[in-house]
């Protein structure tokens, strides 16, 4: 098996071949970050003796700019993983290695394929696709709306022109218009597609999960892999993490790893669960009877519900009130 690694740049491609086992011979070389450079990169990877079907390729999650060579080498037969940079990087201190560059990052990510084995990537369908795309749409555009909001309001309050105001106002009615049409788009996709409209209506199933933490929660979901409600709770960031070190004890706290906008929804959620959801709010009662404080009890809260829909979309089946385990 040949070992890949590469560090993703906007332009480029940095990679390190480990084509002689991980104790072996390594090989380093530069590609474009195009479909010009991938044809390239897999001529060179044939030119060391290397099928696409023996190599695995290791490549850091990066925005966006990972996504086409993730793609296209997928296309090709070879065994792609994405990876999380934080793990990556814990990695490389593991090996005492503090000198970052393209080339040595590229290096760390093959031998950390070679040594942990990471699961493979797939890619998800063209449906999953179009609908996490709108919903960063919305996401953006939402966030334009608020930056606007905020400045009319600023407007209204000094002595700002009346050209400028009727400027903002005038682009604030754009975006929310926009906003409606995505919105329109996004539920006309999901009504068109059986397996994505049921398992937005499973989650829904769940007191307290409404239409846009249904929608932040099902395009990670459909477009990521896990084995247990454990490692999407903590792809959330809504698991505790807890600093002990002799009689030294540290505060619980959460992770906070991930999207903090998706985890945001998910708070709002936590709170109206501890009212109407059955399983979460007799773990919220029951960690408040036990002193402590409410913060902790909500991010409990959250791990719960991430747990929860976890549950129903794995199980493809609705959220059922009337089981409650003995320990919630």
């Amino acid at each position: 098996m040949f070992y890949l690694g590469i560090d993703v740049s906007k332009d480029t491609l940095d990679c390190c071949l480990l084509y002689q086992g991980l104790e072996g011979k390594k090989k380093n070389k530069r590609f474009l970050n195009s479909n010009k450079g991938y044809t390239e990169l897999l001529q060179w990877l044939a030119q060391q003796s290397g099928t696409p079907a023996h190599t695995h390729i290791g490549m850091e999650a990066t925005g966006c700019y990972h996504e086409e060579a993730a793609f296209d080498l997928h296309e090709a037969g070879c065994l792609v993983s994405i990876l999380n940079p934080a793990q990556v990087r814990y990695f490389a201190k593991g090996r005492a290695i503090r000198t970052k560059t393209d080339k040595v990052d590229s290096e760390v990510i093959a031998y950390f394929v070679g040594v942990n084995q990471p699961e493979l990537w797939q890619p998800p369908t063209p449906e999953v696709l179009l609908f996490k795309g709108l919903l960063t749409r919305l996401n953006a555009l939402s966030d334009d709306l608020q930056r606007e909001k905020n400045r009319l309001e600023k407007a209204l309050s000094t002595t700002t022109p009346d050209r400028v105001i009727a400027s903002i106002k005038a682009s604030i009615s754009f975006i929310e218009s926009e906003i409606k049409r995505l919105e329109n788009d996004k539920n006309g996709h999901i009504n068109r597609h059986p397996q994505l409209k049921h398992d937005k209506q499973l989650l829904e199933s769940i007191p307290a999960i409404g239409d846009k933490t249904s929608d932040a929660l099902l395009s990670i979901l459909e477009t990521h892999h896990f084995d247990s409600a454990d490692k999407f709770a903590s792809y959330l960031g809504v698991t505790p993490i807890e600093k002990q070190s002799g009689t030294m004890i540290g505060k619980v706290m959460l992770a906070k790893n991930g999207s903090s906008q998706v985890r945001a929804k998910l708070y709002m959620a936590a709170i109206v669960a501890t009212q109407y959801n059955p399983h979460v709010k007799k773990l919220y009662e029951r960690l408040l009877a036990k002193g402590k404080c409410k913060m902790l009890a909500l991010g409990a809260a959250m791990r719960k519900l991430a747990h929860l829909c976890f549950g129903v979309w794995k199980n493809q089946t609705p959220y059922k009130a009337d089981f409650l385990p003995k320990t919630a």
